[in-house]
């Protein structure tokens, strides 16, 4: 079991920056993939970016690649989204979900993830 808190969403413009962080609880976190989704209104949740447990492997979508950034602590229990030139679009709820299992581009799949966090808004505005 692991209880996943998100927090650093907030309100930018466009062109702005945002680091999203994600605290996990428990001793196992090092032994857990993490990987953000995110939901806009209207729409499904979205996966944006994986990274294995120990780093070395990071999955992430053709829409964010060179602007966010999935990065991870093990030793504070946390991973981060740095989001960089923020577009309007990238406005939704964002999701920190964690699972043992890497599956690469299956990833994607919001079923394939056991535990998920509340969510943190980002807003981008023009």
């Amino acid at each position: 079991q692991v209880e996943l808190v998100e927090s650093g969403g907030g309100l930018v413009q466009a062109g702005g920056s945002l680091r999203l962080s994600c605290a996990a609880s428990g001793r196992t976190f090092n032994t857990y993939n993490m990987g953000w989704f995110r939901q806009a209104p209207g729409k499904e949740r979205a996966f944006v970016a994986a990274i294995s447990w120990s780093g070395s492997s990071i999955y992430d979508v053709d829409s964010v690649k060179g602007r966010f950034t999935i990065s991870r602590d093990n030793a504070k229990n946390t991973v981060y989204l740095q989001m960089n030139s923020l577009r309007v679009e990238d406005t939704a709820v964002y999701y920190c979900a964690a699972d043992r299992a890497w599956r690469g581009a299956a990833m994607r799949a919001t079923a394939l993830w056991a535990y998920w966090g509340q969510g943190t808004q980002v807003t981008v505005s023009s």
